[in-house]
Parts: structure tokens; C-alpha cells; sequence
């Protein structure tokens, strides 16, 4: 694999940082980045849900596992195996790909998955206000063709 050397990933970090400029009291405002890069199984067939004629919007579960070795020695094949599963909410706006991630992904199909993290707070039926975690993504890579038919 092919890889930068160092000087040139920390020129290209730089148009991130915060800088004063020369002029006293102007203040560069800072860019920052909203990235995230899931590889999971779908969790549920998705959905597609459209509310107070916004724009209609497919909605589904990623996993995502974890795995690690705990025991005296991580680097012998001692020890045991622990493994932590996380649930993502995807939601897919655009409109070709929302239609094909609706039309195409099914529950356990292998994904990747790009996009941006979302909060977000909504209210219940019981009228509890809650906070919601999603992901918005703006890429959709099919994987694995298992569980991946057109819908009927």
C-alpha cells in the first residue's frame, strides 16, 4: 500500500487549524470535518418514510463489531475474545441513492458506508423529549450480493 510521507499529510491538515491573521483582532475562522466511515451488516430491511411533504428519506440499521483479546498477553493466542456490537441509524437523502439503497439493500447484507454524524432531538408519543444519533450518508457501497434482491 502506498503511503504519504508525513510532511505532506501535515501540509494538508493545515487548512484546518485556526490562525490568527497579521491584521490584529481578525480571526480566520477555522474549517473542521464531519466524516464518518462505517463496513457493517444491515440490521433490518430499510424503509422509506417522507413527513410534512419534506423530501422522502431511506432509513436503516448498520452493525458494526468490534473485537479485542483480553488476558495476561494480547499478542499470544491466549486469552480470551471480546467482541462489542454498535447500532447505527443510517439515513440516505439523496435521491438516486435513497431509491437504490431502498430498492436493493436487505437485512444482512455487508455495506460501507459514508457520511456525516448527525444529533438530533425529537419528542415521543409519550411526550419525552429524547436524542437521536444518525448518520447521514452521501455514499453507499454494496458489498456482498447475500441479501441483496429487488423488492417486489
Amino acid at each position: 500500500m502506498w503511503r504519504r510521507p508525513a510532511w505532506q499529510v501535515l501540509h494538508q491538515l493545515r487548512q484546518f487549524v485556526r490562525h490568527e491573521s497579521d491584521t490584529v483582532g481578525s480571526l480566520v475562522l477555522e474549517r473542521s470535518m464531519n466524516r464518518v466511515q462505517l463496513l457493517g451488516r444491515v440490521g433490518q430491511d430499510p424503509v422509506m418514510r417522507q413527513v410534512d411533504g419534506r423530501n422522502p428519506v431511506t432509513i436503516f440499521s448498520l452493525a458494526t463489531n468490534e473485537m479485542w483479546r483480553t488476558g495476561e498477553s494480547e499478542v499470544t493466542q491466549g486469552g480470551d475474545i471480546s467482541q462489542k456490537t454498535t447500532w447505527h441509524r443510517i439515513s440516505v437523502f439523496r435521491p438516486g441513492l435513497r431509491d437504490v439503497t431502498y430498492q436493493y439493500v436487505k437485512k444482512g447484507a455487508r455495506l460501507y458506508v459514508e457520511g456525516k454524524i448527525d444529533y438530533g432531538e425529537y419528542t415521543d408519543k409519550n411526550n419525552v423529549r429524547r436524542q437521536a444519533t444518525t448518520i447521514i450518508a452521501d455514499n453507499v457501497i454494496f458489498l456482498s450480493d447475500g441479501g441483496m434482491k429487488e423488492k417486489a
